[in-house]
């Protein structure tokens, strides 16, 4: 059952989008303390409101009493107590019901109905499940145990629903996870899984409002992800997937437009915030007469040098281009450290380098990895943000991605850690129509959502409902089992 089904409440429609605040003035700015990296949060203490606490407890209680008696078995006492007693008579000790009486932040206060054989009638015994709780010892080798997740000090129904989550998929409840995800955007969570109704993205191209939302969102998670990597939070090896259907290059429905002005939104959104950008497209691959660039970025170079970025004398980003947004290849050599030019005129270090769909090319006798990994090398603690990496070995005729070093290079391109993704579901690999539904991560500090596409009766539109949450990429048997067909 959908806690959406409820409607006490009621779900917000509103799309979470960045606030924007375009630049005014030229470059660069007086005042340049007041960089994002500058900002702080002050965390204060949070807990849900009685309103919240008693829609949670009544929604569990009514629809996933069965959960209740799987957390108690695998993760509190009365669980070993359970496994001890039944050890050498299975069946002596069992639970009969679980009733949540009180919860918070930290805790889940339980009612346990036990049938005990030493007991003439069923008792009731009070306990309590942490929701950062790990499995028992007699109880590893069904459960897997999930690492903890990280606190949400802004928002305490998106808190308790990630954390609870966790414990659902170590109780191989996967399914409930979707329907939590639900609840929090009902209980006033900050939108966490919450996709815009009505994108309709079978019918391209799209609609320049569908291309903004996902442009605003990108944005936002990559200026998030800065903040965080400048706080040490997160790794500074950043990876941003987009792919909806015209930024899919294996579909006819690829437009390199798309992808150039989705990087043109990141940049400048970064820019604003008094950040240097670097944008990087790697330049032709292999030797002699066969060298050649992926198809995916034919033209992109000049394409991107070529845009309206506002920039000109009198506009609204007058000076940026050239000042805090400039283009590059990939390579150590693009790498701009603080330094004094020929002509004596100061030049700034940049502070993120964006680069655009690096990848290895089928048959060309050299691969990516060498001059992304000296980029990586060269940027030291500055963030790297890769768009829509390809970074699997691909068949060349000498061999250069061949066994020889193939573990060192997974290595290295695992080492870039998501940020943000978004990616259709289709029915198999070469088949995209219709829509499935949609795998995302809209945030960095956010967990893996799966979506299934809906359509409302009588042409009345779509919508995206989550059906699964984890805290890593969700494979597509896991998926599809909770797809409602």
């Amino acid at each position: 059952v959908s806690p959406l089904a409820n409607n006490q409440y009621g779900l917000s429609s509103s799309v979470h989008s960045p606030k924007k605040s375009w630049i005014t003035h030229p470059f660069p700015r007086e005042d340049s303390s007041t960089t994002c990296l500058s900002m702080a949060t002050s965390s204060a203490t949070i807990m849900l409101d009685d309103k919240q606490t008693d829609f949670c407890m009544g929604y569990l209680n009514k629809h996933h009493s069965d959960v209740l008696v799987t957390f108690v078995e695998a993760f509190t006492d009365l669980g070993r107590e359970k496994a001890k007693r039944n050890a050498f008579s299975g069946g002596s000790y069992k639970f009969l019901a679980a009733k949540i009486v009180g919860l918070d932040l930290e805790k889940l206060d339980l009612e346990v109905t036990i049938a005990d054989r030493s007991q003439p009638e069923p008792v009731q015994e009070p306990v309590s499940v942490s929701l950062d709780a790990n499995v028992i010892d007699s109880k590893k080798r069904i459960y897997e145990t999930i690492p903890t997740v990280p606190r949400n000090d802004e928002n305490a129904v998106d808190d308790f629903v990630r954390r609870m989550n966790r414990l659902c998929v170590m109780a191989k409840q996967p399914s409930i996870t979707g329907k939590l995800i639900q609840l929090g955007i009902q209980l006033g969570g900050a939108g966490v899984g919450e996709i815009k109704k009505d994108l309709y993205l079978n019918q391209v191209p799209h609609n320049r409002y569908v291309r903004q939302y996902f442009y605003d969102m990108a944005a936002e998670a990559v200026l998030d992800a800065v903040v965080k990597c400048s706080e040490g939070k997160i790794s500074n090896r950043m990876k941003l997937v987009s792919m909806f259907p015209e930024m899919n290059p294996s579909m006819d429905s690829y437009r390199l437009g798309t992808l150039l002005e989705l990087v043109r939104a990141v940049s400048i959104t970064l820019a604003e915030q008094n950040l240097r950008v670097r944008v990087c497209v790697q330049g032709s691959m292999g030797v002699g007469i066969f060298t050649g660039t992926p198809k995916q970025l034919n033209g992109a170079s000049t394409l991107l040098q070529r845009m309206d970025w506002q920039s000109g004398k009198g506009e609204t980003n007058e000076g940026m281009v050239g000042n805090y947004v400039n283009f590059g290849a990939i390579g150590r050599e693009h790498v701009v450290n603080a330094h004094t030019d020929s002509e004596g005129n100061q030049v700034e270090k940049e502070d993120v380098f964006i680069l655009l769909c690096p990848q290895s090319m089928v048959g060309v006798e050299s691969s990516i990895m060498g001059p992304l990994a000296d980029m990586v090398e060269a940027a030291g603690d500055r963030p790297v943000i890769l768009v829509n990496p390809d970074l699997i070995d691909k068949v060349s005729s000498q061999g250069q991605q061949s066994v020889r070093g193939r573990k060192q290079r997974m290595e290295f391109a695992d080492s870039f850690k998501s940020i943000y993704h978004f990616q259709n579901i289709y029915v198999s690999g070469t088949s995209y129509f219709p829509i499935l539904g949609a795998i995302t991560k809209l945030h960095p500090s956010e967990p893996w959502v799966a979506h299934q596409r809906r359509d409302l009766v009588n042409n009345g539109g779509e919508f995206y409902v989550p059906v699964l949450s984890t805290e890593d990429m969700p494979d597509g048997e896991m998926i599809m089992d909770t797809f409602e067909m």
